[in-house]
């Protein structure tokens, strides 16, 4: 009885350690970076294999936070953000397995993102008009302003994250400002009422210029922490966690609108057929 109690108490110890070391992760340094590289050269890896990990170590080390740490979760959300940059999932598998080889060497495997994306086009949820006002409802009464914000901005401007950073106390108030994604230009408009509830934030948050999603330091908001607080919001809303992120909102942004032109054009289709129906009344071959 006493063995199975020890037994029982050794595996409760040996998680607890395991929960508190995937809280606390690891904190990338170039070090590390630097002794795993010279590490493959030793076994005889190819040059060009050696360059594209380095490339994918660096990508990784720039996207995370000024503290460095990837934590459970931190890969994942980083995954998404190079999806929605415009990587293949062929490439992204490629990236992140280099990633978490690295993260094997350093001996941190709790934190490694471990599965793959399906080599084919990966379908992407549709987020639901009514999923989305479940998430403003679920901000509101956790009084949860800023994810609030986060999730209308993108639902009603269509601006990807890494654009974020253009959503100022300037840019709003002019209501239409140009940005740049993949060598694409184009404009972003901000709805009235969004505009309204920007600024009324930025006010009381002591936002006079600049960017307006800024941390308490008041650091521009990390992308890892925009898609930490939107997941948050999903599960507190009890929308499908697949869909709690900017990707699925810019989505219903695209829907939205398509919806829009859609109806439009059959309006301006419905009021040209009456205009012929009128002249063909007045000057038609058999009147």
């Amino acid at each position: 009885m006493d063995a199975r109690i020890r037994e029982r108490s050794g595996e409760t110890r040996s998680r607890v350690r395991r929960a508190e070391r995937q809280d606390r992760g690891y904190q990338m340094s170039r070090e590390d970076m630097a002794r795993f590289l010279t590490e493959l050269e030793a076994r005889g890896r190819a040059s060009e294999t050696a360059e594209r990990y380095r490339t994918a170590l660096e990508r990784l080390y720039q996207a995370l936070p000024e503290d460095k740490r990837i934590r459970e979760g931190t890969l994942a959300q980083w995954r998404e953000e190079l999806l929605e940059s415009g990587y293949s999932p062929a490439s992204v598998n490629v990236i992140c397995a280099a990633c978490d080889n690295f993260l094997d060497f350093v001996g941190h495997r709790e934190v490694q993102l471990g599965d793959r994306l399906s080599s084919g086009d990966r379908p992407q949820p549709e987020l639901t008009r009514s999923e989305y006002l479940r998430l403003l409802q679920t901000a509101k009464n956790l009084g949860d302003e800023r994810s609030y914000l986060l999730v209308k901005v993108f639902a009603t401007t269509g601006i990807f994250v890494q654009e974020l950073p253009e959503v100022t106390v300037e840019n709003v108030k002019a209501e239409r400002f140009p940005v740049t994604h993949q060598g694409v230009r184009r404009m972003v408009r901000v709805p009235g009422c969004l505009k309204e509830e920007l600024l009324d934030y930025a006010k009381r948050q002591g936002v006079t210029e600049g960017p307006i999603f800024v941390g308490r330091t008041g650091h521009l908001l990390h992308r890892s922490r925009v898609a930490v607080l939107i997941s948050q919001l999903s599960r507190e809303a009890q929308v499908p966690e697949e869909k709690g992120n900017p990707r699925c909102l810019q989505k219903l942004y695209r829907n939205t609108l398509a919806a829009v032109e859609a109806n439009m054009a059959l309006l301006i289709e419905q009021a040209m057929d009456r205009q012929l129906e009128q002249e063909q009344l007045t000057a038609g071959w058999e009147v």
